[in-house]
């Protein structure tokens, strides 16, 4: 298990001032697709709403209530989503996964941010709450690949 020192350098000055500056913080008035999602381990929540042209995210909101990583991860995703790929969205929830769970590369750009929560590799209880907006985000790209395709934006 991790001890406290090796905590207190996971909430690096890098994450703190992510944490505290979260880009599309506010929610779009009239989303294609909204998805709610929650830790239960830790209680984190997050909304988010997505619009799309195509396959691109053409517009993204979110309410984030999150310990400092689930915020730092919605700051760099709220940051670069805009005008991504729906396939980019998909693979940068892979590569984070994998990058907590087995020390691997970080995200591709523009998700390449997200390296700065590699130290929290260690800390599997927190994974959960970094993960929640791309899992948010990639379920609404679900929901829209999903809908008949006349109801899809062209």
């Amino acid at each position: 298990m991790a001890g406290e020192n090796d905590l207190i350098k996971l909430y690096s000055g890098r994450i703190l001032a992510l944490a505290a500056d979260i880009p599309n913080s506010e929610r779009l008035e009239a989303p294609a697709v909204t998805v709610k999602k929650r830790s239960p381990l830790c209680g984190s929540t997050v909304t988010v709403d997505v619009e799309f042209e195509g396959q691109t995210v053409s517009a993204f909101g979110q309410d984030v209530k999150a310990c400092a990583l689930g915020q730092a991860a919605a700051s760099v995703i709220g940051g670069a989503i805009v005008g991504v790929s729906l396939d980019q969205v998909k693979q940068a929830q892979r590569a984070l996964q994998t990058l907590l769970k087995e020390g691997g590369p970080p995200p591709q750009v523009p998700f390449e941010g997200l390296e700065v929560l590699r130290p929290a590799k260690d800390f599997k209880n927190r994974h959960a709450s970094i993960m929640l907006v791309l899992d948010a985000a990639v379920e609404a790209i679900d929901h829209y690949q999903e809908l008949p395709v006349q109801d899809q934006s062209v």
